[in-house]
């Protein structure tokens, strides 16, 4: 590390962090303006993209940046990832329909995908080995903070001044972050190493989500469930992942090593992670939904509520940090496990006459076998791999973590909207022609404070109540996803990585 890098190290580390942070509040302050945004802008139905947009491609575009960065100067790449976000950030911003929303969600999420990959990096040249494990120590504290104060900050936002500046925000910070880095972070001559980019593997497995998701968000509404486009949706979903199996077989340097998933440990650890984060992304995505829906209350109480997932995330990753260690993993795993199924089978009592305290405690448990499945899981993949594969299992687990938020999404998404059109329709010979007219004009008048003052008792009761068991629907999709991350946490337990057998 020369000299110049040695003296302006201080202000790469902030410009990184700040950047770090973006992406990383970006996935959780959404949360409390959703309901906003759709009655804002209207397109209910496409509720669950805005969110699955945006995981998708970050998914997708991790893997590809990282093995970019061996071939191409890390700085470049840094400053192009942050610029893609900050332009994609302004345009959400002022984002006139929901469609356009999405898109930029898309590039948002591309961005964000270019700076999870490359601050840990960036961080890594410029500290001196013996510093290196406290420098990187610093994202780590930034998952945390973004994790906390993201839910709050954009019910604080949405409540006071608009849902729009939960993206605006974003512009000032990462200008900010690209002129630190653009003039402090040194060029470095690209390395004359040849990048394979699996091309045909991504493209696969990007098509392989995106026709497995629209199943399920047109399902049951645009079309039937057993019409053409849905069973033709369901082909082209099992070849595209059938394609993406063999080109990942046959690939010099695939996107993601099926090889590895023969390792027990490996695959069920993963699988665990990929079950845990369907379930508590679900939540961060639809339970605003249920709180502002069918318990009535505020953008700022959502985002007050929504805070308890994020605090208790927070708590189980920092107590398994401080008490467990790698053997003990998998035991941890298990209590996460076990949390994770307590909490989500309490939710399946949850009705309109729920209070927020009682909210406030299942998601606080919640986010806390979700901070122990996530960290616990995290140590048995990388213990599992040799050294030389510790950015592989790493990389991985994130990778996996991601999907399972994106797929969770997008099929809650489809069962709450066709559950609660199902409900409306139930429900609408006890309710006023009038109030059922602008519900069919704008379903998103749901969310709207205006429309809920022209209620009387017993439609505003009605409505709630469709909501719940919209809600319920989601809640029983859950509860199986962490019945599902229980039993590979139980199935973890037995087995044992064999001393020589790490790869």
């Amino acid at each position: 590390m020369n000299e110049l890098t040695l003296q302006n190290r201080p202000f790469i580390i902030i410009a990184a962090l700040m950047a770090l942070f973006l992406g990383a509040l970006d996935a959780l302050i959404i949360s409390a303006a959703m309901p906003s945004i759709v009655t804002d802008l209207g397109g209910l139905t496409l509720y669950s993209w805005v969110y699955s947009a945006y995981f998708l491609a970050r998914a997708v575009s991790l893997p590809v940046f990282g093995k970019l960065a061996d071939r191409y100067s890390t700085r470049r790449l840094f400053l192009f990832s942050i610029t893609v976000f900050l332009l994609a950030s302004f345009a959400a911003g002022a984002a006139p329909s929901m469609s356009i929303l999405i898109s930029a969600r898309v590039f948002q999420g591309i961005g964000a995908g270019g700076i999870f990959a490359l601050v840990y990096i960036v961080l890594s040249d410029i500290s001196p080995p013996g510093e290196r494990g406290k420098t990187l120590s610093f994202a780590s504290s930034v998952w945390g903070i973004s994790s906390i104060i993201g839910p709050t900050l954009g019910g604080v936002i949405v409540t006071y001044v608009s849902w729009r500046w939960i993206f605006f925000l974003n512009v000032p910070l990462a200008l900010a972050s690209l002129a630190t880095i653009g003039r402090c972070l040194p060029q470095q001559a690209p390395t004359p190493k040849k990048v394979r980019l699996d091309i045909a593997g991504i493209t696969c497995l990007s098509c392989f989500i995106l026709s497995f998701l629209t199943i399920f968000i047109t399902g049951g509404r645009n079309y039937s469930w057993l019409s053409s486009e849905i069973l033709g949706l369901g082909v082209l979903s099992a070849i595209f992942a059938v394609l993406f199996i063999v080109i990942e077989k046959r690939a010099a340097d695939p996107v993601l090593d099926l090889r590895f998933f023969a390792r027990p440990v490996f695959a069920l650890g993963n699988g665990a992670a990929f079950c845990a984060s369907f379930a508590i992304f679900s939540l961060f995505a639809y339970v605003p939904l249920f709180i502002e829906g069918a318990l009535g209350q505020s953008p700022m109480q959502v985002g007050l509520t929504m805070l308890s997932l994020s605090l208790g995330w927070s708590a189980g990753s920092l107590v398994l940090g401080r008490f467990v260690d790698g053997t003990g993993s998998k035991q941890a795993a298990v209590l996460g496990g076990g949390i994770l199924v307590i909490s989500s089978s309490a939710m399946l009592f949850f009705t309109p006459q729920t209070s927020l305290v009682v909210c406030f405690m299942v998601f606080l448990l919640a986010g806390l076998g979700m901070g122990f499945v996530t960290l616990s899981t995290l140590l048995l993949v990388q213990a599992d791999l040799s050294n030389v594969n510790l950015g592989v299992a790493t990389s991985f687990h994130q990778f996996s973590r991601t999907l399972g938020g994106t797929i969770g999404v997008g099929i809650c998404g489809g069962v709450a909207t066709n559950g609660l059109l199902n409900n409306l329709q139930e429900s609408s010979a006890m309710i006023p022609s009038s109030i059922m007219d602008l519900l069919h004009k704008s379903l998103e008048n749901l969310f709207r404070e205006e429309f809920r003052q022209m209620l009387n008792e017993q439609s505003k009761a009605l409505l709630e109540l469709a909501v719940s068991n919209a809600m319920s629907m989601v809640f029983w999709i859950i509860f199986g996803a962490t019945l599902l991350c229980l039993v590979c946490t139980v199935l973890l337990l037995k087995k044992m990585p064999t001393k020589g057998m790490r790869c």
